[in-house]
């Protein structure tokens, strides 16, 4: 998943998200003094002062940025010469760096440092944020001008990259509400304040329920769990003042190992209820409410372009177009995947039967028989294949793949000559590996913790441009793995390691744009995911696994026969994880498509699973109330499908690379794979870049195939 620590650049901060307002009483020496707005120094073309950032100074820094960018807009809506791309668009975007810049601070104490001071502080920004792009996004003359250029690129066009950033600029105004009427405009700016302040009450709430709902253990309770879940989980609870306990924390690193193996059925429950009740708890954490309220809003903004519904008006500049083509696309799937999950059901039964286990699988038994049917058939058992997926060693194989692929090195920096937020975070400078060529610097912050949102995401502290020369990239990746005991290897289950791949696929995407203009380092959402999910394909290379994979302990390689199994048990439980995260793309795209007028959220999401036969033993991968992606912020809204698009297109670039003479590292594909799509960010059309790396469309059957769900005949 990407993260965008609501990065502003003036295109990117028409994404409504969250907006704000200039003080214009804030003195212009506060501003030299706020250590948040000033320029990066240091090494490395400058780095972010992590070291010395705090809450308290937060707050005026985002308003001091404002002021500065409102005034740079203002100069440019009120030049007296004609309007052309260098005075108009070219200097949006130089617009808005301080603020670039105070983001990358917040979206670190948004994301990987929270706190209730902060939080106050972000819920008391959110309208003021909102304000601040209305006034971006609602200026008129600015708008004129935009649409000026446009009009005559129309007639003239100009060279691809400044022409591709005329059009989205334009379209993104458009889509906007630029075009409406005064009194329209006004509502629309309202209606983003109001939501701005909702999306940020709904992530609290989530993260709330994070942090309150631990379920501890005694030494009794540990049947089934590995001795490194056991010291990780004794020293969690140590941490949290519970010596002598095991506390298991309602996050996914924590709660799917927990489910998975845990002999305690009745804990079992416990934990998975706390996870997937986040948000969902009837208290004044609960974001039912919340989420009606974001619907109708939503619908009403888009009804006052002219538009049906939020979801017809979100499409339109995606790779789907419509919502049609992205629910015929799901349910092209779905009928595979719960088809599947009965046959997995079937088999895990009959595991319980043979145990003398008198149950019948519910949702938080899934985990732990579909391991025991995975040892059946497969003779596959994810802890033994755990004691080869060192952390360390993952780290290292991503620099090889890295290195094979974009011929990247990665050096770590020396220990305190860059800045950093937490004692977990590491940093490496990558540079090119003939030319020593110096291409930016990558964070890894690995650990959960307090503060800390849950799940894995990438992010960009600074981007790649050249128009005003060429500047370096400041990437990161972050993860919740859970900490271990001193002394002890960070050990991951198979799945992890693929999001570990996954999201450094983010990081090498940053790394190896070459855009000139800042916004078209920007992306279109159902197919800026593919290109991480792509990379994830090398992990299981024979390159990667022979030389990575080793046990933690010996040093000893995997076993070839293991490495067997991993791949003969390639497609299992494909039904579980198919299905999973379809019911959540469906559920987020039907809410958008229904009419949310006295909407009842519990009784929407229970009534559609009924209707699409979503298999009772197991639950959507993000339930409604706790579902981030779509409601707290609009990034993944009506745009959650796009996994799936993204993976139709890497199952299909994954077959060019399994038929290429050298297979996944074959220097033609992989010069290919550069240049055609991870350099070109958004600076042309995903669909003609697709066309131009494959030589035609991706076709689903790869993706039918690569699940080992059956083909439809045509």
């Amino acid at each position: 998943m990407i993260s965008k620590s609501i990065k502003t650049t003036v295109l990117c901060s028409l994404v409504l998200f969250a907006s704000c307002k200039e003080d214009p009483k804030t003195p212009e020496k506060t501003m030299k003094e706020n250590i948040l707005t000033q320029e990066w120094t240091g090494p490395y073309e400058g780095v972010p002062a992590f070291d010395k950032m705090t809450v308290d100074a937060i707050k005026s820094a985002v308003e001091e940025g404002m002021t500065e960018q409102l005034a740079e807009i203002e100069t440019i809506a009120n030049n007296p010469d004609a309007p052309t791309f260098e005075n108009t668009l070219v200097a949006m975007e130089r617009a808005g760096k301080t603020l670039d810049r105070v983001f990358t601070y917040y979206g670190i104490m948004s994301s990987n440092k929270s706190s209730p001071e902060f939080r106050a502080v972000q819920s008391e920004l959110a309208p003021k944020l909102s304000d601040f792009r209305s006034k971006i996004s609602q200026n008129e003359k600015l708008f004129q001008r935009i649409k000026t250029v446009y009009e005559a690129s129309q007639e003239n066009p100009l060279e691809p990259q400044a022409q591709r950033v005329v059009d989205l600029t334009y379209k993104q105004f458009e889509m906007n509400g630029a075009n409406l009427d005064a009194e329209k405009k006004k509502r629309y700016a309202e209606i983003n304040k109001e939501l701005s302040t909702l999306y940020t009450d709904f992530a609290n709430n989530v993260l709330h329920d994070e942090e309150n709902y631990i379920t501890y253990l005694n030494k009794e309770q540990l049947g089934g769990l590995s001795d490194s879940f056991i010291k990780s989980a004794a020293k969690m609870a140590t941490d949290k003042g519970q010596d002598g306990k095991y506390a298991i924390t309602n996050t996914r690193s924590s709660m799917d190992p927990f489910l998975t193996y845990s002999t305690e059925r009745e804990l079992r429950k416990q934990v998975w209820e706390n996870y997937y009740s986040r948000g969902d708890n009837n208290d004044e954490y609960d974001n039912k409410k919340i989420i009606a309220e974001i619907l109708k809003l939503r619908k009403e903004r888009v009804g006052l372009m002219g538009y049906n519904n939020y979801a017809e008006w979100r499409l339109q500049d995606r790779m789907a177009k419509t919502p049609e083509n992205a629910m015929d696309l799901m349910m092209a799937v779905w009928p595979a995947a719960t088809a599947r999950v009965k046959e997995e059901v079937a088999d895990m039964q009959t595991v319980a039967n043979e145990l003398g286990d008198k149950i019948t699988i519910e949702p938080w038994d899934y985990r732990y028989y579909a391991e025991k049917v995975r040892k059946k058939t497969y003779d596959l058992d994810s802890d033994e294949v755990k004691q080869y997926l060192q952390l360390d060693k993952l780290t290292e194989a991503m620099f090889f793949t890295a290195g094979e692929l974009f011929n990247y090195k990665f050096t770590p920096v020396a220990e305190g000559s860059v800045p950093v937020f937490h004692e977990d975070v590491k940093v490496w400078e990558v540079t090119d590996k003939d030319s020593g060529k110096h291409i930016g610097l990558w964070y890894l912050d690995p650990f959960s913790r307090v503060g800390k949102r849950s799940g894995a995401w990438a992010t960009t502290y600074r981007s790649y441009s050249s128009f005003e020369g060429e500047t370096n990239v400041l990437a990161s990746n972050n993860s919740n793995f859970v900490k271990p005991a001193p002394g002890e290897a960070v050990l991951v289950s198979w799945d992890d390691a693929t999001t570990f791949f996954h999201e450094f696929g983010h990081a090498l995407h940053f790394f190896s744009s070459n855009v000139k203009y800042p916004s078209l380092n920007g992306g279109v959402r159902d197919y800026t995911e593919f290109q991480s999910q792509l990379l994830e394909r090398w992990l299981s290379t024979d390159q990667v696994i022979n030389k990575y994979l080793v046990h933690y302990k010996t040093g000893e390689p995997i076993p070839a026969e293991l490495v067997k199994k991993i791949k003969k048990a390639s497609t299992f439980n494909q039904g579980f994880g198919t299905t999973e995260y379809l019911a959540s793309a469906l559920i987020d795209m039907k809410l958008h498509l229904a009419d949310p007028t006295d909407i009842d959220i519990a009784a929407f999401e229970r009534e559609t699973l009924d209707e699409l036969g979503m298999p009772k033993e197991l639950p959507m991968r993000h339930r409604t109330p706790q579902f981030g992606h779509v409601f707290s912020g609009e990034g993944y809204a009506t745009a959650y499908y796009g996994y799936m698009w993204a993976d139709v297109l890497t199952a299909d670039a994954s077959e060019a690379f399994r038929d290429a003479p050298n297979g996944f590292y074959d220097k033609e594909m992989a010069d290919k794979l550069v240049k055609y799509l991870f350099a070109p960010r958004n600076a042309m059309d995903p669909a003609d870049a697709y066309r131009q790396f494959r030589g035609r469309d991706a076709e689903i059957d790869a993706l039918m195939r690569d699940r080992g769900f059956p083909v439809t005949k045509k």
